[in-house]
């Protein structure tokens, strides 16, 4: 056994980064979906995708709880039945542009791991994120 003890020299938390805006909690909504431990989301995925594009509210119906709703489903359908050790890919097809209309597939993943208090708590993110 070692007696080795590192000492931490700079920690970030959970509620760092979603007070940073790093991550954004989306644990009410999340909830409403049938979730039972806190979700964020990376604030990639949440402005490139999650966020309707500029245009596309009204003429094509899309909304913030929509398009929430979708990747919490789409979660949902491959959490499963795939887990890939600490996460589970998916993909969302998104409306990314209304004019031409284009839609875009991107694959999201979600990471379950602890929260700052070391109780489980989920993340969503592009890979990229990682």
């Amino acid at each position: 056994m070692s007696d080795f003890n590192p000492e931490i020299i700079y920690s970030y938390t959970r509620a760092q980064a979603i007070a940073d805006g790093v991550l954004i909690d989306v644990t009410s909504q999340a909830q409403e979906a049938g979730f039972k431990i806190p979700v964020a989301i990376s604030a990639a995925l949440y402005h490139e995708y999650i966020v309707p594009p500029e245009g596309t509210e009204e003429s094509e119906g899309q909304s913030l709880e929509g398009r929430l709703h979708d990747a919490f489903w789409m979660l949902k359908a491959a959490a499963s039945t795939r887990w890939d050790k600490d996460h589970v890919s998916f993909r969302v097809l998104f409306l990314t542009k209304a004019v031409p209309r284009t839609l875009s597939e991107v694959e999201c993943w979600a990471i379950v791991g602890p929260d700052d208090d070391g109780r489980p708590c989920l993340t969503i993110m592009l890979p990229s994120d990682y």
